[in-house]
């Protein structure tokens, strides 16, 4: 019994080592937009800016709903209170600022989160990719909404309307690589084919890399497990489409919610009439967010707006002081509930 206290205890010293050194590095990385975020803040309206609290606390919880409004439909899978689903959900988030590896330490957390409420590691991928697409499809929308307006009221410059095109293609090819995901877990043959390649592939990369003395990193049949676990959830997902109903309407409203974080930054600093142009930076940035590690989003959100004819200083100023204070704030809200899920495990 001391044995296995002693093996929590170690394996939680760990952790919290680890992020902690995580959560410096990325304060460090960010730490010059923290200073210019400071500086610019006697330019904002607080009171304004108050409303981000609010507002972010919403988002976490919308967020969440994504994934819990679907598997409370599902059997064998336990039921979450609305408290366990804003915890959860405020914990992943700090894990997906904390951890800057483009999505992959929030997915883990969300296995090792939602393995003792009976969701397996394939199940809650499958909820990671449909979060993803759910938000990718609404963002898209918005995007072209965004569009419509610009250039109905001939706001674009005419050296800037290369975008146009160039972001439509972007979002377009983020819905053939979800189109080919839900391919091929669609079938049961073909998620097995891609199963045992994956494998061939990871123990290839093992034997490599080790000079032949680990012959495989993971056993076949855990990896075929898991990847039939998320070919099933596609098939149930499939055949019980009102399952989706709620997922997608709790991702139209995240969806908004995480374009108004930038549009109450904007009107803070006078500049309401911006929510077009943020509209089509956030779809962009998104797209940005999914296929890169940490730190294009932001970037490629005031790409976007700089060649869609915002000045520069005006997007660079609302992007960065929107990242720093959704930073600031997540860690926050959520070191602490995130340290306390694992304190929790741990005894369990």
């Amino acid at each position: 019994m001391s044995k296995k206290k002693h093996l929590g205890f170690s394996v939680r010293t760990v952790l919290i080592i680890l992020t902690a050194i995580l959560v410096g590095y990325v304060v460090y990385q960010n730490w010059p937009d923290i200073v210019e975020t400071l500086h610019h803040l006697r330019d904002a309206n607080g009171f304004v800016l108050v409303l981000l609290i609010p507002e972010q606390l919403f988002m976490y919880y919308a967020c969440g709903q994504i994934f819990f409004s679907y598997l409370k439909h599902r059997k064998n899978v336990q039921k979450f209170t609305n408290k366990e689903i804003f915890r959860i959900s405020t914990e992943l988030n700090f894990v997906n600022h904390a951890v800057p590896a483009g999505g992959i330490g929030g997915l883990a957390f969300l296995t090792y989160r939602l393995g003792p409420h009976g969701v397996s590691a394939g199940q809650a991928s499958f909820l990671y990719i449909f979060r993803y697409a759910v938000t990718t499809v609404i963002n898209y929308l918005q995007a072209l909404i965004a569009i419509l307006i610009l250039v109905g009221l001939n706001l674009v410059p005419d050296e800037a309307k290369w975008i146009i095109p160039v972001s439509l293609l972007m979002n377009f090819g983020v819905f053939i690589f979800l189109w080919f995901v839900v391919y091929v877990a669609s079938s049961k043959k073909r998620i097995q084919f891609f199963s045992k390649t994956i494998t061939r592939l990871l123990n290839l990369l093992t034997r490599f890399v080790t000079f032949g003395h680990k012959k495989s990193l993971m056993r076949d049949e855990r990896i075929g497990k898991y990847f039939l676990d998320i070919h099933e959830s596609v098939k149930i997902a499939k055949e019980n489409k009102t399952y989706l109903k709620g997922p997608a309407l709790w991702g139209l409203i995240y969806s908004f919610f995480e374009v108004g974080t930038y549009w109450i930054v904007a009107i803070s600093l006078g500049r309401p009439e911006l929510l077009p142009y943020i509209m089509i930076g956030e779809a962009i940035g998104s797209v940005f967010d999914g296929i890169v590690p940490y730190g294009l989003y932001e970037l490629g959100m005031a790409g976007v707006m700089i060649a869609l004819g915002v000045d520069f200083s005006t997007a660079t100023i609302i992007t960065v002081m929107t990242r720093v204070i959704t930073l600031l704030f997540t860690i926050a809200s959520g070191s602490v509930p995130y340290y306390d899920a694992i304190e929790r495990k741990q005894n369990e």
